[in-house]
């Protein structure tokens, strides 16, 4: 309908502009007497048609266009907005910028299939290993290892450590998923994270003298460290922070806890290692599910390859921060904030 206002518009105004002119041309006597007026009416004429032309041509274009975009165009590009009517450059704009935007979609895409082709051949590599495990042992002793009661024994406690790993494989899968999924709840309650850290130093005694890694504190603390969070999980994220320092540090190194204010509501805890250290390029996928910096597929230091990933779930369901500083060679620091608890001075 606008279309066919223009379209008559335009041939209305031609049509009285031609009349015009066939007027003028036809007076010979005012042609001639008035030669030079006659002239400069011929060429404002002229330039009235053209413009008038020119002005209808680009409308038609735009609608023309618009029509065409607007089947495929999103909601948040609004191609009716006034602007853009009458004036090419502002819808020339407004398609690059959906071009830009449209390529930005494909590029996340490319990454997203991308991230789950590596997630897939990563989940399907970790069963593997002790899926396969637990299956050459049960084989040996189906063809007759369980006649020999040392092999019997032998076998069946490799074979029970390759189903823990397989059930901390998918109890890290699904508290993942739970905090992805947001089912996962974290309980705030006020505790000593001192506590806490002694706790974790313990567990992990044996396994850092195994590797002959000294856990410390960076100075005696004397008064407790009140912070308001989720003290199981928060338990978790330090414990797995230390595992991954012990697993990857170097022998007579050192794993040192160090606790600072970092504002008036905030602590800092940083983790600080003298071991293997990160190259720079791994650090902005350290947190992904199953990433391991080594690319060999070394399994044998264990765990799930999914420590960091449940750290960065568990700091994010907390509203906290997160940081990593590396260097190869020379070691690491992890660090993450906590709210101080209310009854911290």
């Amino acid at each position: 309908m606008k279309k066919n206002k223009i379209f008559l518009g335009s041939l209305f105004i031609s049509l009285i502009i031609c009349a015009i002119f066939f007027i003028i041309y036809f007076s010979s006597s005012i042609f001639f007497n008035n030669f030079k007026t006659s002239i400069i009416s011929i060429l404002v004429l002229f330039l009235s048609v053209f413009l008038v032309v020119n002005f209808s041509f680009k409308i038609f274009l735009i609608e023309n266009v618009k029509k065409l975009l607007n089947e495929f165009y999103s909601k948040e590009y609004d191609l009716n907005d006034q602007r853009s009517t009458t004036d090419l450059e502002a819808l020339s704009k407004s398609l690059k910028r959906f071009a830009s935007d449209k390529k930005l979609e494909i590029e996340l895409l490319k990454n997203k299939e991308n991230y789950r082709k590596d997630f897939i051949g990563n989940i399907s590599h970790e069963l593997k290993t002790p899926l396969f495990t637990i299956q050459s042992y049960i084989l040996t002793l189906i063809e007759g290892g369980h006649n020999d009661p040392d092999v019997l024994i032998k076998y069946l406690k490799r074979s029970s450590k390759a189903l823990d790993r397989l059930i901390y494989l998918v109890k890290d899968l699904d508290l993942i998923t739970q905090f992805e999924a947001g089912i996962k709840n974290i309980e705030l309650s006020s505790f000593d994270l001192l506590k806490i850290i002694n706790n974790v130093f313990e567990l992990l005694e044996v396994q850092s003298k195994k590797s002959n890694i000294s856990l410390i504190f960076d100075r005696e603390y004397r008064t407790p460290i009140n912070v308001f969070a989720d003290e199981e999980r928060i338990q978790q994220v330090i414990t797995n922070l230390i595992m991954n320092s012990v697993k990857y540090g170097v022998d007579s190194g050192t794993t040192e806890i160090s606790i600072h204010d970092l504002n008036v509501d905030k602590f800092i805890i940083r983790i600080t290692d003298n071991g293997q250290g990160i190259n720079k390029e791994h650090l902005p996928r350290l947190f992904e599910r199953f990433y391991r910096v080594d690319k060999s597929g070394n399994r044998k230091k264990g765990g799930s390859g999914l420590g960091l990933a449940i750290v960065k779930h568990v700091m994010e369901a907390h509203k906290e921060k997160m940081y990593v500083e590396s260097t190869e060679g020379i070691g690491s620091e992890f660090s993450f904030t906590l709210q101080k608890s209310k009854s911290t001075g």
